[in-house]
């Protein structure tokens, strides 16, 4: 069974861009909006709570441009 692992946590447009470049690459991913969830629920969450997962086997074609993704935030900071 193939599973989900969590790849990056961040703010709704660093999610967004992580999307787009997920689907520029063909890598199907998850998105888990744990804020979203809880103000639903009526509870709220702290944090950054935007949570993108792939799919293990997707790991390794989806890693670079990962990578380069985080390395280009972390840049801009």
């Amino acid at each position: 069974m193939n599973k989900h692992i969590k790849v990056f946590s961040g703010s709704q447009i660093f999610v967004n861009r992580l999307s787009q470049l997920l689907n520029e690459i063909e890598v199907p991913y998850l998105v888990k909006d744990n804020k979203e969830a809880g103000r639903v629920a009526g509870f709220g969450t702290l944090g950054n709570s935007i949570d993108v997962f792939i799919y293990e086997s997707d790991l390794e074609k989806a890693q670079s441009t990962i990578d380069d993704f985080k390395h280009q935030i972390e840049a801009d900071k």
